[in-house]
């Protein structure tokens, strides 16, 4: 009974944790440490944070499950745009029912290696002849994987049925959307000819305000020198912008967004979909999911940007960024009325003149660090914008970085440091109106109309 269970315990406690991996997410799976209770929620490692999982299993042996890894390769993203998205379900689930099922043979195995050293041992102790030293061996061995069988049979044998169940990683701590105040249903926006939506470039924070904002205007930091409103100008269109300072793909684009002020800013796609006519949707994320802002900053105070630590913390949050957004282009391509979409890549800000930025840290090592991070980024944007057709462009502010004559990027004495001046804004505006596909009934309007934000309808 002591070999037992003592070979049991430690089989437990080294046994590898199986690898599986299906719908751009790998996961390790296991088995928590037991406990005395007979039911109960099993673990999730989410990249070093455990929580508790949403389903219940039965038995003191549950699964611990480690996310290690996101990311989203052409096959997912074939799957993911297909007719049959169920593929992708099945298929997690099933890897997560045979890895634990892979886990248990393993321990098993292990179980079995460690009682036969013990009971060689207490048969050594008792100067066992070899034949009897045989019989106590196979005999005790026959004892361990019978009584593991049977624990993992009784204790956890409904767990690959709860497994199987799961249709994404999500389902195993469930979702906890943010969402904005309930309102009366939203009116359609049937003269609206264009959406923007994003983030602080999008709003182009730093910038002259707009003329008459509305709160939740003033809480975005929208301006009336965006590029909305320059492309709105330039064709006589009705803009929709719904951009917002710190937006990001689940907090801003897909989920709703809570401000500094109190406010809480409806989900700008939903917002979008308002604009039943709008035949051309401009993108601009993906800054603040990966905390650029926050990147750079610890980038100028450190003494290298290029430390494992941050470069491995950069990783995982473009792994996360890259599973949102292709949720995003997903959503997008099953908008009402099919507009065309348009994906903006991100400037960079850093010419080879970095003399005015001497005095903040920046030097020419850690702009290449910072510089190769961006076209990491931009790499997401192109792939995913190319991978579901849509449209991909980035502006040119070569000759206008920071440090040059007429810099189309705001210094960092300025109200919004990096962000684009009205001249950046314009800039970007160019870019955009130069990669506008020729979408029929994509036309300006009879009479020059104002930039719309979200408010303002």
């Amino acid at each position: 009974m002591i070999v037992t269970a003592g070979s049991i315990w430690l089989a437990l406690q080294v046994a590898p944790l199986q690898t599986v991996s299906a719908a751009g997410q790998t996961a390790q799976v296991g088995a928590a440490a037991p406990d005395f209770s007979l039911s109960g929620p099993g673990e999730l490692d989410l990249f070093g944070q455990v929580v508790p999982t949403k389903p219940q299993f039965t038995g003191p042996i549950r699964p611990l499950l480690k996310l290690t890894h996101i990311t989203i390769d052409d096959q997912v993203a074939r799957l993911l745009r297909s007719d049959s998205p169920r593929t992708l379900e099945l298929d997690l689930s099933q890897q997560l029912a045979q890895g634990w099922t892979r886990y248990f043979e393993w321990e098993t195995l292990i179980a079995a290696g460690f009682a036969v050293v013990a009971l060689v041992a207490v048969a050594g102790v008792r100067r066992q002849p070899y034949r009897k030293m045989a019989k106590t061996v196979v005999a005790g061995l026959a004892v361990v994987i019978a009584v593991n069988v049977g624990g993992v049979l009784l204790t956890a044998s409904s767990t690959p049925g709860v497994l199987r169940s799961v249709k994404t990683l999500d389902d195993l701590v469930g979702a906890d959307p943010l969402t904005a105040p309930q309102q009366a249903a939203a009116r359609p926006l049937p003269g609206v000819q264009a959406v923007v939506i994003g983030d602080s470039t999008a709003a182009a924070i730093g910038n002259p305000p707009l003329g008459h904002p509305t709160p939740l205007d003033r809480a975005c930091r929208r301006s009336s020198e965006s590029y909305a409103a320059d492309l709105a100008m330039v064709n006589n269109w009705t803009v929709l912008n719904l951009a917002c300072s710190g937006a990001t793909v689940q907090n801003g684009l897909l989920g709703a967004q809570v401000l500094g002020s109190g406010q809480v800013a409806p989900p700008q796609l939903a917002e979008a979909a308002r604009a039943t006519h709008a035949k051309v949707i401009i993108v601009s994320v993906g800054a603040d999911d990966v905390q650029w802002s926050i990147m750079t900053k610890l980038c100028v105070a450190s003494t290298v940007c290029n430390d494992k630590v941050s470069g491995a913390f950069f990783a995982k949050l473009t792994g996360d960024f890259t599973r949102s957004y292709y949720e995003l282009l997903g959503d997008l391509s099953a908008l009402p009325g099919s507009p065309a979409v348009l994906i903006n890549r991100y400037y960079s800000p850093f010419g080879p003149d970095l003399s005015c930025l001497a005095k903040y840290g920046i030097t020419a090592a850690k702009e290449k660090v910072l510089a190769a991070r961006l076209n990491q980024l931009n790499t997401v944007l192109a792939q995913g914008a190319q991978t579901f057709g849509f449209g991909v462009t980035g502006p040119q502010f070569t000759g206008h970085e920071l440090c040059t004559a007429d810099p189309y990027v705001q210094g960092p004495d300025d109200p919004a440091p990096l962000h684009p001046t009205a001249e950046g804004e314009l800039a970007i505006a160019l870019g955009d109106q130069q990669a506008l596909p020729k979408v029929e009934g994509l036309v300006p309007s009879p009479s020059p109309t104002p930039t719309l934000s979200a408010g303002q309808e």
